[in-house]
């Protein structure tokens, strides 16, 4: 059973992920009519300015159930099919027997065996599970750098397979979603991130979301603060950032308060049809970037626990910067947390990641904020 919001402890739990080591976090949880939001911490090291609940941010992977979304509409419009191979849309990009295989449904959830791109357009990053290996001088090398989808989905396709079409798990991979943006501007006529903002951002009456097309964030907001498991100290702001290298995957900017705007109203199927919301919604076993296999559908995965009802969501980071948001399958409890830096966690002598105190804190802090 889920509690009514208990301010108190919300905070309480909020105050407690910024002494666990996170400079600055920002939280909205609603439970039908009631409505929390709560702040800790700065949005500058250098100033001390605070994090406020309102500020826009970087979301990460979140930007996929926007994606998602999009092509679903186009689906229940008759303009894609969820079970067509791609090459019928893009002949080009994914060429020969694996543009026949791959479907639009296993770019959706990560099953179409292609691999990740970006250890390929940032050379000093490795895929998991090579994080000893890696460092992050591409980061600074790339801040400015205008990629062209195309060349990152070449990278991706012409990189060894991490699995046959369909097959399972399947593993988790930005190129599939780079493939339904073009997949989007081939049917629509227009660019991906104007599809989205047409009938997805705007459709839903978000104020405060965006795909952004340079590499500003506007509007009030936290620098973003990456530590690249310890190999950056202090950790460094890149909150300026041309986000190209993840466009329809992960560029989106955001409010914690649009994004349960956002999730409630896609799980009430107001943003798809509910038979493409029912799709949404059938998992398969996905291995993550952080090489843990989870369920995942069309661009949502559940969150579950002993006695409790399923939450629908997803979790995003960017360089610097991360969020969560999560929706109860009745709509009525939601939350959506961000934070102002990524991979805090130090590596050990065989690259995985340790255990830290902002960890539990966040956990702490999404158990509060689902459960009560």
């Amino acid at each position: 059973m889920t509690n009514p919001l208990d301010c108190a402890e919300l905070n309480a739990a909020l105050e407690n992920v910024h002494r666990a080591g996170v400079p600055g976090v920002f939280a909205e949880v609603r439970d039908g009519d009631q409505v929390w939001r709560g702040a800790a911490g700065v949005a500058d090291v250098d100033t001390g300015r605070p994090v406020t609940a309102d500020m826009r941010h970087r979301v990460g992977s979140i930007t996929k159930t926007f994606t998602a979304a999009a092509v679903l509409q186009q689906v229940d419009s008759g303009q894609i099919g969820l079970d067509t191979p791609i090459s019928r849309y893009l002949p080009g990009l994914v060429p020969g027997e694996r543009g026949d295989a791959i479907t639009v449904r296993m770019l959706i959830n990560h099953t179409s065996g292609l691999a990740e791109y970006l250890p390929f357009a940032y050379h000093s990053l490795k895929a998991f599970p090579d994080l000893a290996e890696t460092g992050p001088q591409s980061l600074d090398d790339h801040r400015f750098t205008r990629f062209h989808p195309t060349e990152l989905i070449e990278m991706g396709v012409t990189a060894p397979p991490v699995g046959a079409p369909g097959g399972t798990p399947g593993v988790y991979s930005n190129t599939n979603y780079l493939l339904l943006g073009e997949l989007l501007a081939q049917v629509t006529g227009t660019t991906a991130e104007d599809c989205i903002t047409r009938n997805v951002i705007e459709r839903a009456g978000l104020q405060d979301t965006e795909l952004p097309t340079g590499p500003h964030i506007h509007g009030p907001h936290s620098r973003l603060y990456e530590a690249w498991f310890g190999m950056i100290d202090p950790p460094r702001d890149y909150s300026v950032y041309d986000m190209s290298w993840v466009g329809p995957a992960a560029a989106l900017i955001s409010t914690v308060a649009d994004l349960n705007r956002f999730f409630g109203l896609l799980l009430a199927g107001e943003i798809v049809s509910s038979s493409s919301l029912a799709q949404m919604q059938r998992t398969v076993p996905v291995v993550s970037q952080e090489g843990k296999t989870i369920d995942y559908g069309l661009g949502l995965h559940p969150t579950e626990a002993p006695g409790q009802r399923t939450f629908w969501g997803h979790g995003g980071t960017v360089w610097g910067g991360g969020a969560l948001a999560i929706t109860r399958d009745d709509g009525k409890r939601r939350m959506a947390v961000a934070v102002n830096t990524q991979r805090w966690n130090r590596l050990d002598p065989s690259g995985r990641p340790q255990p830290h105190p902002i960890d539990e804190a966040l956990a702490a802090l999404h158990r509060v904020a689902m459960y009560g």
